[in-house]
C-alpha cells in the first residue's frame, strides 16, 4: 500500500507530512523505555525484517496481490514507539533508495503505514490480551488479529485521506469498498504472517517480544504453606537478546531479502488494483528518485535480474538495520540523560 506521488494534493500530502514528522518526533521521546528493555539491536534488526518480507508479494486472487504492513507485527516485538520509528526508517529507505512510494508522500505513507497501522495494531493486540489468559501463549492470536485488522483500517484511512485531497474524482464509497474489500484479503495474510513470526519467537524467547515480556510474572513466592503469591516489577527488567538468536534472526532476514523475495507475486498490490479499476491509477508520478542506482529493488549495472534483486535485497536489509540501529540508539540518549539529571540531583 505504498502511495505513490501524484494521487494526492499537495495540501493533503503536507498535512500528512506534518503528521508523520509529529508522529516520529514523539516516538524518538517516548520509545526510549522500551529500547531500555532490548537496546537498539533488536529495533535495528526488526525494520530490516519488515523490509525484508515487504519485498514478498503474495497472490490474493483476481491478478491482486499483497503484502506485509508489518505494524502490527513491530509493535508486539519492540512496543507501539519503537514500531513507529521502526516502520518510519523502512518507509524511508524504500523511498529515497529504492523510489518505492513517492517522496511528496513519504509523510503520508509514514501516517498510513507507520502510524495507523503500528498503532492499531497495538491497541487491538493489548485490548485482546486484557480479556484473554494472562498466558503468553494468548499473545499469538491476539497480535494476529491486531495485524488483521490493521490492514483494513489503514486502507479506509487513505479513503479518508483521498475524500480530502485526490487528484481524481471518484465516487468514495466505491473507493472505500474497494479499498476495505481487497485489504481484508491482504490482512489475512497479513495476520498469518504476524502469527508465524511471533509463534516462532515467544516459542523459544518469548522475553523478547514486547507484549509477551510483560505477561510473565517477575517473582513467584511460595510460603511454608505452599501458598504461591507473585511480585511484579516496578520497572522494566533489561533483556540480553544474545548474539546467537540475534545472529539467526539476521541470517533469516537476509535469506528473504536475497532469496525467497525473487519468487514474489508479480501482480498489482491491492491499492495499485484498485487505482487501475476506478481510474485514477493514471494519476500516478514517477519518484523523482527512480533513477536511484537501487530502484525498483535492482541493482544498476547488473545484467542478471534474479542476481539484481538479491544484491538489492541484501544491500537494502543492510542498510535499514544500520540506519534503524542508528535512530533506536538516538532514541535511547534521552533515558541516559534522564538517568543522569536523576543521579545529579
Amino acid at each position: 500500500m505504498h502511495v505513490p506521488d501524484g494521487f494526492l494534493d499537495a495540501p493533503t500530502s503536507i498535512a500528512t507530512g506534518l503528521i508523520a514528522a509529529g508522529a516520529v518526533g514523539v516516538s524518538l521521546r517516548k520509545a526510549s523505555g522500551e529500547i531500555r528493555e532490548t537496546g537498539p539491536a533488536l529495533a535495528g534488526l526488526t525494520a530490516a525484517f519488515v523490509f525484508a518480507v515487504q519485498m514478498v508479494n503474495f497472490p490474493v486472487g483476481a491478478g491482486t496481490s499483497g503484502h506485509l504492513l508489518g505494524g502490527a507485527l513491530a509493535a508486539a516485538l519492540v512496543g507501539p514507539w519503537t514500531g513507529v520509528l521502526v516502520m518510519s526508517v523502512v518507509l524511508l529507505v524504500q523511498g529515497l533508495l529504492f523510489a518505492d512510494g513517492g517522496l511528496t508522500a513519504l509523510g503520508t505513507n509514514i501516517t498510513l503505514m507507520g502510524v495507523v497501522s503500528v498503532l492499531v495494531g497495538f491497541i487491538v493486540t493489548r485490548t485482546l490480551l486484557a480479556v484473554l489468559p494472562k498466558r503468553v501463549g494468548s499473545v499469538v492470536p491476539a497480535a494476529a488479529v491486531g495485524a488483521l485488522l490493521a490492514v483494513p483500517v489503514s486502507a479506509l484511512a487513505f479513503t479518508g485521506l483521498y475524500a480530502a485531497g485526490g487528484a481524481v474524482a471518484i465516487p468514495i464509497g466505491k473507493l472505500a469498498g474497494a479499498m476495505v474489500g481487497w485489504h481484508v484479503l491482504i490482512g489475512l495474510g497479513e495476520a498469518a504472517i504476524t502469527a508465524a513470526v511471533l509463534s516462532a519467537v515467544v516459542a523459544t524467547r518469548p522475553d523478547l517480544v514486547y507484549v509477551a515480556r510483560h505477561l510473565q510474572p517477575d517473582l513467584v513466592l511460595i510460603d511454608a504453606d505452599g501458598n504461591s503469591s507473585t511480585v511484579t516489577a516496578d520497572k522494566p527488567i533489561a533483556v540480553n537478546a544474545g548474539r546467537r538468536p540475534m545472529g539467526v534472526a539476521l541470517a533469516v532476514t537476509l535469506l528473504i531479502a536475497g532469496g525467497i523475495s525473487l519468487f514474489a507475486s508479480a501482480h498489482p498490490d491491492g491499492l495499485e488494483f484498485v487505482g487501475e479499476s476506478l481510474g485514477f491509477g493514471e494519476s500516478a508520478k514517477d519518484s523523482a528518485v527512480a533513477g536511484s542506482p537501487l530502484a525498483d529493488y535492482g541493482v544498476s549495472g547488473v545484467g542478471n535480474e534474479r542476481v539484481s534483486g538479491a544484491l538489492a535485497g541484501i544491500i537494502g536489509v543492510l542498510l535499514t538495520i544500520a540506519i534503524g540501529l542508528a535512530v533506536a540508539k538516538i532514541a535511547s540518549l534521552r533515558t541516559t540523560r534522564v538517568i543522569d539529571k536523576k543521579v545529579n540531583v
